[in-house]
């Protein structure tokens, strides 16, 4: 398992094998989710995530709504091709699958959600609903008797 606190840990492939499938499944996506570095932002209109996907083409992205409210952005990165007679000397950059999962606001327009990828920056963008109108006090007439 290449996760880094499994490996700080000294968590071999075999002990993740081991696991029963739901706990393989939450170890493989809690490494998806570690490799995936997202900025929040909230404007005073909108909820704005920002990530970096370099090298990745708008098919490899899924932005998704799950649960009625929660925002889900997933993928995989490729490794390149292997190329008979090179060898790598180090590999840093990260392949495999990611994801991070948000919980929206209840202010969030979930239908208006957009996302743009750009240079290898995904921009999500959820609008905020107006605020509701005050209740406003009803006036009831007395009448006499």
């Amino acid at each position: 398992m290449d996760h880094p606190l499994f490996q700080l840990l000294g968590f071999p492939d075999e002990i993740e094998r081991a696991l029963n499938p739901s706990a393989q499944k939450y170890a493989s996506d809690t490494k998806a989710m570690y490799n995936t570095a997202v900025d929040v932002k909230e404007a005073p209109k909108s909820y704005i995530f920002v990530a970096d996907m370099p090298g990745l083409k708008s098919s490899d992205i899924k932005v998704e709504l799950d649960n009625h409210n929660v925002l889900a952005i997933s993928g995989v990165r490729k490794r390149e091709e292997h190329v008979p007679g090179v060898k790598y000397i180090r590999m840093e950059r990260s392949a495999g699958t990611f994801m991070r999962k948000y919980t929206l606001p209840a202010d969030a327009d979930l239908e208006a959600i957009k996302a743009a990828c750009e240079d290898g920056v995904l921009t999500v963008t959820v609008p905020k609903l107006p605020p509701p109108e005050p209740v406003k006090p009803k006036t009831i007439e007395v009448t006499v008797g």
